[in-house]
């Protein structure tokens, strides 16, 4: 409902599964991609880009392509007498790219990101708007890491996790998935990644959950959940340590003593996918998305068309925002009316004092007004409440 009101997105019938980001949608995952690429900076993670087809082939060796498979999940047919298919998820694709190049133990961590396109045939019955779907793109990211590195690396990667969920304002709450009847790999590796994952845990004071036998065929998994508007819990990142799959690629570095030995993988998505972030967050916010994330951050209303023109110019001098002028023939009531419902966090009304004064009238989506501001202490407070990524901003830092 919020989606349609608010123009984000759509799920048309020609796309089951798949969403259409129309722009003002865009414009919020354009800013979530640009905060996880700094989130990614942060944790020295090198981004890359990857195809979403490939051979069936690739997906063999990791044993991908059997558990998809079985479970119809997978989207693949035969040309040429070559089995072909979308990928569902990245972390072979990632491999690859380890695998390119030779590594010292001095090398490592080799961290890698992406944001990934993947694609699973979840049944009809099964697809719920963005929350669950068949196209979706995750903010994923793999690091090659050596045995001592664990819980340095899982430890880092829940610290930015806790930061980004505060940002965002979710109670969140941590699962440890455990091995399952589909787990590959030796009782001992297992034990040994999920004592690694309990242990960075602790080490980060997290409460958690222990969810048993729910963890992926390769590795134990922690589940970060964020509750919907009606109290549904949905996995949205996830932290994952595994043994087993650069052992079944060959993947290798060359340790102090000469010898190759197998680094141990980190599956991690801070936010999940996009899709899903923005499912649980449109209505963590209602669509009263803070500053920084909405779709347009101010709209101008120009009290009658003589102040059309100095309402464009205060648009110019706040180009570094998503800034509209409504220019319809309404009442300034019925544009402050629309304003409100179109869920945008500052009014700015003109009209002809303001226009001899320099000044303008401001008043946000909580019906707080100011007359007479200066133009710049407007356009400040706005980089403020935007750099801060404030969530209850105080008017005009009042």
């Amino acid at each position: 409902k919020i989606g349609s009101e608010m123009d984000l997105f759509s799920i048309p019938d020609h796309s089951p599964g798949c969403v259409h980001f129309h722009p003002p949608g865009m414009a919020i995952r354009r800013e979530l991609e640009e905060y996880i690429r700094a989130k990614n900076d942060e944790l020295g993670y090198d981004e890359v880009w990857t195809p979403e087809l490939n051979k069936a082939e690739l997906w063999k060796p990791t044993g991908h392509y059997e558990n998809f498979t079985e479970n119809g999940e997978m989207f693949n047919w035969v040309q040429d007498d070559t089995e072909y298919g979308l990928k569902p998820m990245n972390c072979a694709n990632h491999a690859h790219v380890f695998d390119t190049s030779s590594h010292s133990y001095r090398d490592l961590p080799i961290r890698i990101s992406e944001f990934g396109t993947c694609y699973r045939n979840e049944q009809s019955g099964e697809l719920s708007g963005m929350l669950r779907v068949r196209g979706f793109t995750q903010d994923d990211g793999h690091a090659f890491i050596r045995p001592d590195q664990i819980e340095e690396e899982i430890r880092s990667t829940l610290g930015v996790v806790k930061d980004i969920y505060e940002d965002f304002g979710f109670e969140i709450g941590y699962k440890l998935e455990t091995q399952g009847d589909n787990a590959v790999g030796s009782d001992e590796m297992w034990d040994d990644a999920t004592d690694a994952l309990q242990a960075a845990l602790s080490g980060e004071g997290l409460d958690y959950e222990i969810e048993a036998g729910e963890a992926a065929f390769y590795g134990p998994k922690i589940a970060i959940d964020a509750e919907d508007a009606i109290g549904r819990q949905w996995t949205v990142g996830t932290v994952q340590l595994d043994f087993n799959i650069p052992r079944r690629l060959e993947l290798t570095y060359v340790g102090e003593d000469n010898d190759e030995h197998y680094p141990v993988m980190v599956h991690r998505a801070l936010l999940g996918s996009f899709e899903r972030f923005m499912g649980v967050l449109i209505e963590h916010f209602k669509g009263q998305f803070p500053l920084w994330l909405a779709p347009e951050q101010v709209r101008i209303l120009p009290v009658s068309d003589d102040a059309l023109g100095y309402a464009h110019r205060v648009k110019n001098d706040l180009d570094e925002f998503r800034v509209e002028v409504e220019d319809r023939d309404w009442t300034v009531g019925r544009k402050i009316r629309q304003a409100h419902d179109d869920r945008v966090p500052y009014m700015i009304i003109v009209g002809s004092d303001e226009q001899e004064a320099g000044t303008i009238s401001v008043r946000d989506r909580y019906e707080r007004e100011a007359d007479g501001v200066d133009p710049e202490t407007f356009r400040d407070h706005l980089e403020s409440e935007r750099d801060e990524k404030r969530l209850e901003p105080g008017f005009l830092d009042e």
